[in-house]
This record gives structure tokens, sequence and C-alpha cells, in this order.
């Protein structure tokens, strides 16, 4: 006989684990079920190099996003090991000599850095900093924000619209239009109004352009930057970006240690083949093994395609919700790759002093313009990988001495870009070859690099999709393009968590908020579970409420 739960977790990356432990934490049965042998997904910590078995790494993911306090406070994280080691400067040394560092904490320090390349880029970076907090009291509350059903004249959906309006009532007319140009621009002419040094220009350019099938000049990218740039999720808490203890694991370990206490049973190793609905219903799943579960509430964490089209299929679902999702886009072009050294990169630009010197533990950067970044993407869209590929690199080591017990180092190199059809094929020998080239940029600017290589890990877009179930090795289950954002994410009419089947909910990374680790589509999609247990006897919990009072 099929096994019976209240509530099953169709992946246990992040996200899933944050929705297990919520439904658990409400007195639901919860099972969360992972294809792979560990739970994570993107956020998981691996031992990829046989020959140096303690060296860890966060394979896919690299630093950790904004985290809202609501969950780290209502899953008791911090009691469950999760730690974050605030991460440092952002660092750029140039071809042509000298270097950029640039400090959040420290307006003082930054604003002498970019004086030595422009005075003028000096004073307007602290107005850009202040403009764009400015935005971001307005953008960041949205993050936690069920986006309403735009178009819907449901009595709910339009006090759920009237109610967002009226949060927002005090926005005037230059925000409305500074916010018009921020969705709508590319991060390099929001720039060029801003700035005029291309070394500056370069560093603010990267955020635009993280983990998107787009140069720094396309239209949208300027959204992109402000998504990554956001201090605060709207929990009165301003987030910053660090390195987890442990690796991105060890987030993804505290919120399964979460869910667990609060009773949660996860498997590994049990891939769900097919979510079963009958009457509009979910019913529950079954396993690649032939198992049946049965659960009235089923939440999905996976793509899009891969949660609609391939586990409930077509005929189940409404022909204009298919077609949203056919046409879901979810190109990518990214490549990860990580280094491990026998000892810390020296820069010519910016000699090492110190154990651990300041400006290698934060971002360490191959993005010295806007025109770089953009050359590396019109290769990838002419058909070839980038002949000089941008990369955001990263050495957690340098604060999380947990990783590298030996001593060694982790150069964790997030790059951009590779065709987007190779999500498609292995394409192992050109891969190679991409990360040859781009540790001979760095070389250039800290000879003895590549002597300092003890292994390196290459994990391209095939590898991402096949194995993590990135598809398209996209990093936020779809682009962050501007017909994909808020009420359309991931198909207009079910931006709220809900899907067209009853009981089947949706906390994959293509939902609102999604991308990054932060959990929100976790929370806010066993939120709407647990708040439809109170709409009548078919509500999915409703049995299950009864039974806990």
């Amino acid at each position: 006989m099929a096994r019976q739960y209240d509530a099953v977790i169709v992946g246990g990356g992040h996200n899933g684990l944050v929705a297990g432990a919520y439904l658990a934490r409400a007195g639901a049965r919860t099972l969360i079920l992972e294809a792979r042998a560990t739970t994570g997904g993107a956020a998981t910590t691996e031992a990829p190099w046989p020959d140096h078995p303690d060296l860890r790494v966060t394979r896919l993911s690299y630093v950790m996003s904004l985290m809202p306090p609501t969950i780290l406070r209502d899953l008791s994280l911090e009691r469950h090991g999760y730690k974050v080691h605030p991460m440092g400067p952002y660092y750029q040394a140039f071809p042509e000599g000298g270097a950029l560092t640039l400090h959040e904490d420290d307006p003082v320090r930054s604003r002498e850095e970019i004086s030595r390349f422009s005075l003028k880029d000096a004073r307007a970076y602290e107005k850009w900093n202040e403009w764009l907090a400015g935005l971001a009291d307005v953008m960041a509350p949205l993050l936690m924000q069920v986006p309403p059903d735009i178009g819907s004249h449901s009595p709910g959906d339009l006090a759920d619209l009237a109610r967002l309006a009226w949060r927002n009532r005090s926005v005037d007319r230059r925000t409305i239009a500074d916010l018009t140009r921020l969705m709508t621009m590319s991060i390099a002419d929001l720039l060029d109004d801003w700035f005029e040094s291309p070394q500056i220009k370069g560093a603010l350019a990267v955020n635009g352009v993280i983990g998107t099938w787009a140069g720094p000049r396309e239209p949208g990218t300027a959204y992109v930057m402000a998504h990554h740039s956001i201090g605060d999720v709207g929990d009165g808490q301003l987030g910053s970006w660090g390195f987890p203890e442990g690796g991105m694991g060890g987030v993804s370990a505290a919120i399964r240690r979460s869910a667990e206490s609060f009773g949660a049973e996860i498997r590994t190793s049990a891939r769900v083949q097919q979510v079963t609905v009958d009457g509009g219903r979910v019913t529950g799943v079954v396993l690649a093994s032939g198992e049946e579960i049965t659960a009235p509430v089923v939440v999905t964490t996976l793509h899009p395609r891969t949660a609609f089209l391939d586990q409930v299929g077509e005929k189940q679902l409404p022909d204009d919700f298919v077609t949203d999702i056919e046409r879901w886009k979810t190109r990518s072009g990214v490549v990860k790759i990580n280094l491990a050294l026998d000892r810390l990169p020296g820069f010519t630009a910016t000699p090492n002093v110190g154990d651990v010197p300041e400006h290698l533990t934060g971002s360490v950067e191959m993005a010295p313009t806007i025109d770089f970044i953009e050359r590396a993407f019109l290769d990838a869209r002419e058909g070839r990988p980038a002949l000089a590929p941008f990369a955001d690199g990263v050495i957690p080591t340098t604060l999380d001495k947990t990783l590298n017990p030996d001593g060694t180092h982790v150069f964790s190199l997030f790059t951009q870009w590779v065709p987007h059809d190779w999500a498609e094929e292995p394409h192992t020998e050109e891969l190679e070859a991409y990360a040859d080239r781009l540790i001979d940029l760095y070389e250039e600017l800290a000879p003895g690099l590549k002597d300092s290589i003890i292994a390196r890990d290459v994990v391209g877009p095939h590898e991402m999709q096949e194995e993590y179930g990135l598809v398209g090795g996209n990093i936020f289950h779809g682009e962050l393009s501007v017909e994909q954002l808020f009420h359309m994410r991931p198909a207009p009419g079910y931006a709220d968590y809900r899907t067209p089947i009853e009981g089947y909910y949706n906390a994959s990374s293509a939902t609102h908020a999604g991308g990054g680790v932060c959990g929100i589509p976790g929370l806010q999609a066993s939120r709407a579970a647990i708040r439809d247990t109170g709409r009548g006897a078919r509500s999915p919990l409703a049995r299950r409420r009864s039974r806990v009072g």
C-alpha cells in the first residue's frame, strides 16, 4: 500500500528544506524527497578531489544571499549551526597596472580608491549609493510580498492589489521614474549616466550580469544589479553577503537539522517520477522506483518544465499555463570553476600583507571594464565560448577555516559565458580550454597562480542541468528579464506560489524572490499551503489541521 503523509516536498534544496521545516513546524507529517544522494541542491559543500579528500568546496553557489531574519528566527537556524562570515572588499587588478578596492562598509576608503581613477566618480559614488538605498526602500519590501494577480477581477485579488498600492502610496513621481529606468535600462547605460571611469563602471556592472544570459548592454540588466544589491528584504534588518561556515552546504545542513527537529522526514536518492492528480487535485507522487506516496499537499521546488510538463503532464493543466511554461526562458552560459591552491594568489598591484590579506577576503574579479564583460557575452551569443571569460571570484578559505584544515585554499570562480546550448552536451574538452584561458588572465595579474593550483573542478551547464536539475544551467530556474518578474513569475495568475492543481504548490527559484540562497520561495509556498487549510473540508491540510487542533 502507498505510504501516506500530510505533505510531500519534491526537492531537498534549500527552498525544499525551508518549506518542509515550516510545514512540519505547523504540525503536518512531512516528507522531503531528494533525487541526489545528499540534500542542499545547488547549495552544497562537496569534496570533488579524490587526491585531496579533506579539501571541501561549495561546488555551485558560492556566497550567502539575503536570508530573511524571519526564517533565521522561525527555524532557529543559528542554533542549528548557521553562521556567516561577512565578505571583505571588492578587488580588481588591471592588466595595465594598478588595482581598485571598494569597501562597502567604509565609504571614506572607497572614495579614496575611486579618486585615483576619477574625482568626479568619487563624488558620484556616494550619491549613487544614496540613490540605490532610496530605491531599496521601495523594492526591498516587495521581495517578501506575494505578487497580486494583476488583471484578475475577483474581489480578493482586487483587494490584494489595492493593499499593495496603499502600502506604496507615498512613492512619488521621481521614484516611479527611477524605478522605471531601473527595470528597463541596461546596466551599461545606467552607469554611463553616473560615472566616467571605465574601471569604476566595470566594477559596478558585475552585479548586472551574474547568472544572466545577457551582456551589460542588454536592457533589463540594471534590474539584475538591483536584485543583487538590495540590502534589506523587508524584515527591518539590513542583510549582507558573506561566506557561510562550512560552505553553502553549511546553510543547507542547518535548515535540514531544523526541519528534522520539527519532525520532517528526509529521504535522499529518491527521485520523483510523477506527481499524481485526480479531478484537478494533487494526490501524491510516484518515485522512479515505482513506490507510491500519497499526500493532500505536494510542494515542488523543481524547474517549472520539470515540475509541470514532465511530472504533472500537459493534459492536467490549462492550455495557456502550458504555453507560458513552454515559453519560460532559462538560458545561462555559466561555468563554475573551483581551484584548489597551495598558497594564496599574489597580485602584482597589491602585495599580500599578513596571513589573511584584506583584498583577498571579498570578491576577486576578472571584470576590468564593461567592454571586457560585453565581449565575453558576444562571443557566447555568436556561438563560441568566451575568448576572455568574465569571472566573479572568491576565496572563502581566507575567512572560513573549516574548509581548509590543511592550510590550502579554494579559489571559487563563477564565470561567464559559453553558448547557452552547451547545456545539451558535456563539451568537456572545450570547457577545460575555457578554464585555461581564464586562469591565464589571472596569471597575468598574479604571477605564480598557475603553479599554485593542485586540483581543479570545472562544472559546465550540462552538468548543472543533468546533475543538479538546473535546466539550461540557470541558477534562478528562469531568467531575471522584465517579462519574467514579480506577477509573471513563473506565469501570470500563478505567482502566489499556488498552481493550477489544487494542493500543488510552487517553491522553486522560478517564483518571485527566487535566485540566490534566501529561502523566500520555500517560506511563501509553505505559508500558502498552511493558509489554505482554513478553506473548507476539501482544503489540502484540513484533516491534519483538525487532528492537531
